[in-house]
């Protein structure tokens, strides 16, 4: 019955049966029997004998002659069997429909990653991910921290990781990793010689191989020299991890860069690491997916190893 004018509308789940008691219908109507319905549906004798005395309550209705030989449909129960039936199938086809969109989901993990994370964090990750999901194909953009945020905006990832100094206005995230920011040169460069520690007015002052504006590597060290006169103009700006290390290699000048990425230069000396004082240079990694939108699937399964 509808609601009178200026009354609150009455919800129609307020008046149509859920649907487990619909299936308890359904049941007795196959088998005769309360007590056998009950077994099927996973629930006792007692319970099920509830369930349908409310539904009748609801409907106004009686729906089942109960006698000592069974449970029989009265005439309304066997119209609303037949409704009941329909609903059913309805939700079978709307169950089938939701997994085979979840299905479409989990099929696929678009990830974007800023260039330290993507180079020497992500690779284990995702083995370990496939391990847990092998049908599920995963595809990798790597580029700066600005980058990933842009492609998460757009719709183009389902999870990113950056290494700025804030989660990027938008996005909500979470920490699952930490790193530190490292000065480092060629032997041959006259800073591996020296004895004390570069203060950061010196490192400020001098022309360092940097990576791009907008990677996190630049956002960390911007803001460690800031109050110090800020960076020099920078002797080459390079847009990816691998390219700083190799001109540092190359003795093309001193960088600062992730200690993730340096360890086997920093082991066979074909770097050498520069103490500085009085600079903190130490980051968050961090998984960032759209404000609102915690990420589901294959995206939470590989934050859930990220953090293990």
């Amino acid at each position: 019955m509808s609601s009178e004018p200026g009354e609150p509308p009455n919800p129609l789940s307020h008046r149509v049966p859920d649907l487990g008691a619909l299936e308890l219908l359904l049941a007795v109507a196959r088998h005769g029997s309360l007590g056998a319905a009950a077994r099927e549906v996973g629930i006792t004798q007692p319970a099920a004998s509830s369930r349908i005395r409310s539904m009748e309550r609801q409907l106004g209705v009686a729906l089942l002659d109960r006698s000592p030989r069974g449970s029989r449909l009265t005439d309304a129960g066997a119209l609303v069997t037949d409704w009941a039936r329909r609903i059913v199938e309805a939700a079978e086809a709307f169950d089938a429909g939701a997994q085979a969109l979840r299905g479409r989901r989990d099929s696929r993990l678009r990830v974007a990653a800023s260039m330290t994370i993507a180079e020497y964090l992500l690779p284990g990750w995702l083995i370990a991910l496939r391990a847990e999901r092998p049908d599920t194909a995963v595809s990798l953009q790597a580029g700066n921290s600005a980058a990933v945020a842009e492609r998460l905006f757009a719709g183009e990832a389902d999870v990113g990781f950056v290494e700025g100094l804030a989660v990027p206005d938008g996005l909500d995230g979470v920490v699952v990793a930490h790193d530190r920011l490292a000065l480092v040169a060629a032997p041959s460069h006259p800073w591996a010689r020296r004895r004390r520690p570069l203060d950061p007015a010196e490192l400020a002052a001098t022309p360092l191989v940097l990576r791009e504006r907008g990677s996190g590597t630049r956002q960390v060290l911007d803001a460690a020299l800031s109050a110090h006169g800020g960076l020099a103009q920078p002797l080459l700006e390079l847009a990816s991890t691998t390219a700083v290390k190799a001109a540092a290699v190359s003795g093309a000048g001193p960088a600062v860069l992730s200690e993730l990425a340096i360890t086997e230069e920093l082991a066979s000396r074909r770097l050498v690491a520069i103490p500085v004082e009085g600079v903190l240079l130490r980051r968050d990694l961090r998984a960032v997916w759209p404000a609102g939108h915690r990420p589901t699937g294959p995206a939470r399964d590989l934050l859930s190893l990220t953090r293990g």
